[in-house]
Formats: C-alpha cells, structure tokens, sequence
C-alpha cells in the first residue's frame, strides 16, 4: 500500500513522456508534409518558369524566321522605276535594267543608303544631270533604298527607318518618289549620329509637295510596314543577288549602274566623268547633243532623247 501513490507517479510521467513522443511524432510528421509540399510547388513553379521561357524562346524564334512581307506593288524587285516627267513607271512594264537597245531609254539603276556620305555626294553632283535625262524621257532610272549602315545611329536604325519612309511613298504616293528621295538626302543626318525621328521622317515626307495620303504615309513609317522588307532585300543585295547586275558581290552604297554596267566612282565624285559613263555605257557618239541640267529641270528644255558626253 505505502508504493501505490510512487507507481501511479512513474504511470503518470511515461503517460506524459509518450504524450510528448506523439506530438513530437505528428510535428515531424507535419513538418515533412509541408517541405514536401513546398518542394513540389517550387518545382511547379519553376516548371511553369521553364515554360514560359521556352514559349517566349519559342516565339522570337518563330518571329526571327518569318518572311518579310510583300514589298510596295512599285518595287517588285527592290527598285522603283522613275520614267518621263519624273513620275513612276509601271514595274511591269520598265524595261530591264540591262537593256542594251539603243531605241530604248538610258536604264540609269541606283543601291543608296540614306545614311551613306557617298550616296549624298553622287546625289549632289548628279541628281539634275539624271533628272534631265529621265524628265525628258531619255532615260528610266531605278532606285532601290537599302540599309546598310542600320547599326551607324546610335541604335536608333536610322537607315532602316528612312528606306523604311521611302517605301512607304513608293507604295503610297509612287509619282513623288523622286522628290522625296532628293529631300531624304538633303536632310541627310552625319554618319554615328541619331539621325531624324520618326516624327520628323512623318514630317519631311508628308511635307513634300504633291505627296498623297499624307496620312497613310505617317501610319506606315510609324508601323514601320516596310521596315523587315527592307532588312530582308539589303541582305539580299549584300549577299550578292543584285537585280539588274551580273556583279556576284556588293560593293557597297552607292551602287551605280547603266544599261547593268557598274559605274566605278571617281573622288571627287562629278557630274562630267558621270556623264561621260553614261554616254559610253549607252553606246552614243561624241557628235550626240547633251541634255541641259540646270538645278530644276524646266518645262521649256528641249534635251535631246539620247544623251552623250557634254
């Protein structure tokens, strides 16, 4: 009798003590469940990350191998053909650009960069001379804006976005094609800098006399429609596949060619050794009168049809 209170006292502590080792058991217990539960919803997680990442890898890639869309309907090979009275042709109906008949126009086809310091000087020694000639109805002239130096503008892909703007107006307004080209060169940016923002390529372009849909030229350059187009073609061009040329390789902007023979540049570039390529490459005599450039081709110039050296 004197023990029972000593035994229910050793009862009562192994009570507690296993009382103890079963929570202690269902907190372990508890504690696995959850790091289970924390490891499967991390590796969910990371599984939807993994997902996602690919889905978007996926989507530049797929974005990265798509075909540029159509071109402008003026510029089916890369080029738009300005005929008589500096007004666009027909792309199915210019002649090819290595035509040889001395019956047909002078085929005058130009490469340019509206970025290139070059293309700006042969413009300036040049453009009225082939105004003459084209306005008059002696010669086509094809010109094809490409993107060269796209990386020259402080990221801002200047000579993308300004071929970009002329492809816009070749599809848009393709009769003031010519005009706006002039004016793309004579606000010619310096090479490395920013160059002009859409905004102002809106403005400059649209500001041209005689350009139509002054609106859908301005959602077009801000769309950049043409922009992959473009990027397309100049590889093209930079790879060797040159419409209008036997050459297997790009020399570079400005490329010039007449009746499809390259025109080698001369430095300085001027407009007396032009013409004098020109009159070769087109199969005249010396005896052949020259047309008359002056700054702004007049309505009253009679230049004569075939042009030859001045």
């Amino acid at each position: 009798m004197t023990n029972r209170p000593e035994g229910d006292a050793r009862a009562a502590r192994n009570e507690r003590r296993e009382a103890a080792r079963q929570r202690a058991q269902r907190a372990r217990t508890q504690q696995k469940r959850r790091q289970r539960g924390t490891r499967l919803g991390l590796q969910i997680g990371l599984g939807a990350v993994l997902l996602a990442a690919a889905a978007v890898v996926t989507l530049v890639l797929v974005d990265s191998v798509q075909p540029a869309g159509p071109g402008p309907s003026t510029m089916s090979q890369g080029g738009i053909t300005i005929g008589q009275d500096l007004k666009a042709v027909d792309a199915s109906a210019a002649p090819s650009p290595s035509a040889t008949d001395a019956s047909d126009p002078v085929r005058i086809t130009m490469y340019v960069d509206y970025l290139c310091d070059t293309c700006a000087q042969f413009e300036a020694a040049n453009s009225d001379y082939i105004a003459s000639l084209v306005d008059s109805g002696a010669a086509t002239v094809d010109i094809h804006p490409v993107a060269v130096l796209t990386n020259r503008s402080q990221g801002t892909k200047y000579s993308l976005r300004a071929a970009n703007a002329a492809a816009c107006v070749a599809d848009r307004s393709p009769d003031q094609f010519w005009a706006v080209n002039q004016a793309l060169f004579a606000r010619q940016p310096e090479t490395g800098t920013a160059g002009l923002t859409d905004a102002q390529l809106e403005r400059l372009v649209t500001g041209v006399d005689g350009v139509q849909d002054a609106a859908g030229v301005r959602d077009c350059i801000q769309d950049q429609t043409y922009a992959k187009w473009v990027d397309e073609r100049t590889t093209d061009v930079t790879e060797g596949r040159i419409p209008g040329s036997s050459l297997d390789a790009f020399p570079g902007p400005p490329l010039v060619l007449v009746n499809g023979k390259q025109y080698e540049l001369t430095s300085p570039i001027t407009n007396d050794d032009f013409r004098t390529f020109v009159v070769s490459a087109a199969g005249a005599t010396d005896s052949t009168p020259t047309p008359t450039a002056t700054p702004t081709p007049s309505a009253s110039a009679t230049p004569s049809a075939t042009p030859a050296a001045g």
